[in-house]
């Protein structure tokens, strides 16, 4: 969904985990990577609250997925922006847990491949370079699990927040392409868009 955001209204997808993990394997040599290098992949959740911190320009908020998880960082980022609407999605836990155990990844570019429903030409390799695919640590079933848990506790605040504020828009599913023309619909009355539906 945020990549289709992405390209039909011209705003940047910013993905927290990419930005934490490229800044990592960047190490000591990045101005990041050296704040960041010595916590380790598995602190990504406490590393987050500290990404507003890290952002200067303030248009990264244009499409910020998975972001703000907590009270605090949703604090964090009123400090540096605004925001005009949150975008809620209420996929069943089951479908979530499939999907992201089924998730692989190239480590190299950030290439995402579902095993499921969009899975390589050559299983277990990157389709451009041929490169080994990986499964992160954190997407296999039982840490799955755990996270979505963590997750739901940690966000019911935010969920709240935003809900007070009027700015909170959710949608139920498991399907993009079915939740797809919702959040299309709704983005469309805000912001121009530079892609109709179709096209996307």
């Amino acid at each position: 969904v945020c990549e289709r955001i992405a390209r039909s209204f011209g705003l940047q997808h910013l993905s927290s985990g990419q930005f934490l993990r490229e800044s990592l394997r960047g190490g000591s040599g990045t101005t990041v990577g050296s704040q960041l290098w010595g916590c380790g992949v598995g602190l990504f959740g406490s590393i987050t609250a500290a990404l507003p911190l890290l952002m200067t320009d303030p248009f990264c908020c244009d499409a910020c997925t998975g972001f703000p998880r907590t009270l605090g960082q949703a604090e964090a980022l009123d400090r540096i922006c605004e925001l005009d609407l949150v975008i809620s999605l209420n996929i069943p836990f089951e479908t979530l847990k499939d999907r992201l155990s089924a998730r692989w990844v190239h480590p190299a570019s950030g290439r995402v491949y579902n095993m499921d429903f969009n899975p390589p030409q050559v299983h277990g390799v990157d389709d451009l370079t041929g490169e080994p695919l990986v499964q992160r640590e954190d997407d296999k079933p039982e840490a799955v699990a755990a996270r979505l848990r963590k997750y739901k506790d940690a966000a019911k605040p935010v969920i709240e927040l935003y809900k007070s504020r009027g700015i909170l828009y959710s949608f139920s599913g498991t399907e993009t392409n079915k939740i797809w023309p919702y959040v299309y619909t709704l983005l469309s009355s805000k912001i121009p868009p530079i892609l109709s539906d179709e096209e996307n």
